[in-house]
């Protein structure tokens, strides 16, 4: 049995940027939304565990970005700056005049980061579930990565198939063992489409699968991430590979010298998609930073 939402969401496409952007929103009401920004793979959809377990009401939209989910696919090779430039646009669309609270898990963290640094003013408050950026690539590797690049352009990617829906799920616990059998179908529904023989695949561009041939520069990311002047909360998984590969318990200093006004927590029992595995600590921490 899939789970069941405590709070229904309502769903609506609106065209930004040239681009038909799928939405999930919750709550209703005038006040400036609570935004919450989806890591890769992943869409606004499952962040429904941890606005089911939230105190109050509040009025959430959940955007899927463009090439995941039910947003449009553009069907070129993506390019990072327009999650911030699709941000912007939202956030015209949504609350025009009022700074928003961003919440962001792994992309979704990075993009929420850099943009609290570029558009300060838009942002009240800012927390970030396990953003935790690339590693820094050198100047010397441009020439092999460009050469990578131009290579997988001859390829076409694509993603898993699946017999069923069921079956996803049960692949998805697989790899994550906190994940309950409820949540798992549910994500699995989330994440999937059909394909005309009756199988499921991802539901995400296959574009996304070729490589940035533009290198990540991670002191450019930090130049963003110390303009922020909101309030931050940073939350890691205490188990989660991501932070372990960043350097472990390096991760809470560094990312005190990143942002003037940070918080810092780490989620026992908990990896890399926490939102899915422990909402209702998520969700805890949430209101009391909100609130505060």
């Amino acid at each position: 049995m899939s789970y069941v939402p405590k709070r229904t969401p309502r769903y609506e496409r609106r065209l930004l940027r040239d681009m038909e952007m799928h939405l999930t929103w919750w709550g209703s009401g005038e006040s400036a939304p609570v935004v919450l920004l989806h890591g890769w793979v992943d869409t606004g959809a499952t962040f429904q565990f941890v606005v089911d377990a939230l105190q109050g009401e509040r009025v959430i939209v959940a955007p899927d970005w463009r090439g995941f989910g039910r947003s449009q696919w553009q069907q070129s090779p993506y390019w990072f700056p327009d999650y911030l430039a699709d941000l912007d646009a939202l956030l015209d669309a949504v609350s025009p005049s009022a700074p928003v609270t961003l919440i962001g898990h792994s992309m979704g963290g990075n993009v929420a980061c850099l943009y609290a640094g570029v558009r300060p003013e838009r942002v009240s408050r800012l927390i970030n579930l396990e953003g935790l950026g690339s590693k820094n690539m050198e100047p010397e590797s441009a020439p092999d990565r460009y050469r990578q690049w131009l290579n997988g352009l001859a390829e076409v990617p694509s993603f898993a198939i699946f017999e069923s829906v069921e079956r996803f799920a049960e692949v998805l616990r697989r790899k994550n063992r906190r994940l309950t059998a409820e949540r798992a179908e549910y994500i699995a529904g989330c994440w999937s489409r059909a394909l005309p023989d009756g199988r499921y695949t991802v539901n995400a561009d296959p574009a996304h699968k070729w490589i940035n041939p533009v290198l990540y520069r991670r002191a450019e990311a930090e130049a963003c991430c110390r303009r922020v002047t909101a309030p931050v909360l940073c939350v890691f998984g205490e188990d989660s590979l991501e932070r372990a590969a960043f350097g472990g318990a390096v991760v809470d200093e560094y990312f005190r010298s990143l942002f003037p006004q940070v918080q810092l927590q780490t989620l026992k029992d908990a990896g890399h998609m926490m939102h899915h595995e422990q909402p209702e600590a998520v969700a805890e921490l949430i209101d009391t930073f909100i609130s505060s």
